[in-house]
This record gives structure tokens, sequence and C-alpha cells, in this order.
């Protein structure tokens, strides 16, 4: 079932600048997730309510809500993201060319 998940989450995942990420944040939904982790596989694991897991990478900091400060940074920025919605969430990671 997760893979079924996960190839769905693939198919919604976006890329986003701050601009459109703003009413988002604004409406406090936007969860940070860290570069080490894999965006469609957490946002499929949110879907899944895969509690266990999302409760370790809330303790170890992987992910997080996004902060003031993270808003601050992004505006100032310009910052583009990866995004997908697992609702009522909007998961993020910020983009950057490799």
């Amino acid at each position: 079932m997760r893979d079924t998940l996960r190839a769905e989450m693939a198919k919604e995942t976006a890329k986003l600048g701050w601009d459109e990420l703003q009413r988002h944040y604004a409406r406090g939904v936007v969860i940070c997730v860290a570069p080490e982790l894999d965006l469609v596989d957490v946002a499929a694991r949110f879907v899944a309510d895969d509690r266990k897991y999302v409760e370790q990478c809330l303790d170890s900091g992987q992910i997080t809500r996004a902060s003031n400060d993270d808003a601050m940074r992004w505006n100032e920025t310009r910052a583009t993201f990866w995004a997908v919605v697992a609702a009522p969430w909007v998961l993020v990671q910020e983009y950057t060319e490799n």
C-alpha cells in the first residue's frame, strides 16, 4: 500500500516559490522536512498515519513546523521549495540546485 501512496505523492510533488507557499505558512500548515529525508516517503507516511515514524522524525528534528525565523529567511532569500500536500499539511524541502 505504501508503494501506491508513494506513487500518488510523487505525482503531486511540485516546485513552489515562497510567494506561493506564503499563504499556507500563514495558515500554520507548513511542515519542513530535512534534506536527508525523502519528501515523497515522508508525505506517504503522513497520509498512512505512520505515527511511530513521524514521532521519531519530530523528536530528532528532521520534521518541524515552519517557524517565523524560517519565514523571514525565506522571504529575504526568495526561497524555492519542493512541496507536496499531505492534507491538511504542506510538506516542504528547500530546493537547491546542485
